[in-house]
């Protein structure tokens, strides 16, 4: 009779531990949920995107470059500003952030001589198989071809033999967008606009998924015959023309300067 009470006693040690045991699975399962979650938020913030904005000679004459930072920053999108002579060095860095594992989308804006070299970090960073999200120049010095790796071109100019070109290999986005018939618009003071800054805001948060208009710039009746259209202007004036291409583009003036 004892010996038949003592194996009873163990009855509650053996619930106990049955219970434990039957546990273990759901809060294993649980660890993996957060892990998962975490992980997932690690992906989310790497998928952020940046911002490289370059500005042009000196140093000092393309602050426009700096009040558009400002405005990505305060929609809580990452921007920095660089001088156009460090291009190089700065697509090294971001080509050893991608190979390290960085897939954030990568947007480059540049004005005067800032926007010749964003057009040439563009290629660069495609010998390096970096892809890039988008690249708006600001009034460059020239034309320069759009390369395979590049997503989306916007270029905003007021010279009429700075149009961007496809490249080789090119399927992306390519606008054109001539400004040159807009009063108060010119080289020094294009990359100061409030309408533009608020155009290239509105296509980077597009491109990060964060709304925006996802087209290069508001379409009108076309100026003239052709795929060139107009972008709306708020103010009455000549409407800047606009050649935006999915799967062919308008091609650039052959004038030189």
């Amino acid at each position: 009779m004892r010996g038949s009470l003592r194996n009873w006693a163990f009855l509650p040690v053996v619930a106990l531990i049955l219970a434990v045991a039957a546990q273990m699975p759901a809060s294993a399962q649980t660890t993996a949920s957060v892990e998962r979650s975490a992980s997932s938020s690690k992906r989310v913030a790497k998928s952020a995107g940046h911002v490289y904005l370059l500005r042009g000679l000196l140093n000092v004459f393309s602050l426009g470059m700096d009040d558009l930072a400002a405005k990505i920053q305060a929609k809580g999108i990452s921007a920095s500003v660089h001088n156009h002579s460090e291009w190089q060095t700065l697509a090294d860095d971001i080509a050893a952030k991608y190979k390290a594992g960085n897939r954030a989308p990568i947007i480059l804006v540049g004005h005067s001589l800032g926007a010749d070299a964003v057009m040439f970090m563009g290629e660069y960073l495609g010998k390096k198989g970096v892809p890039v999200a988008l690249i708006v120049p600001f009034d460059g010095t020239g034309s320069f071809a759009a390369s395979s790796n590049v997503a989306r071109v916007m270029n905003l100019t007021q010279r009429d033999y700075a149009h961007m070109r496809r490249g080789p290999g090119f399927r992306g986005e390519l606008s054109n967008i001539d400004m040159s018939g807009q009063p108060g618009i010119d080289h020094v003071n294009i990359d100061k606009s409030a309408r533009l800054h608020a155009m290239v805001l509105s296509k980077i948060q597009a491109v990060l998924g964060r709304g925006g208009s996802r087209t290069a710039a508001p379409k009108t009746q076309p100026a003239h015959p052709g795929p060139e259209a107009s972008p709306a202007a708020p103010q009455p004036a000549p409407a800047a023309t606009a050649s935006t291409s999915g799967a062919s583009s308008v091609a650039p003036s052959s004038s030189a300067r």
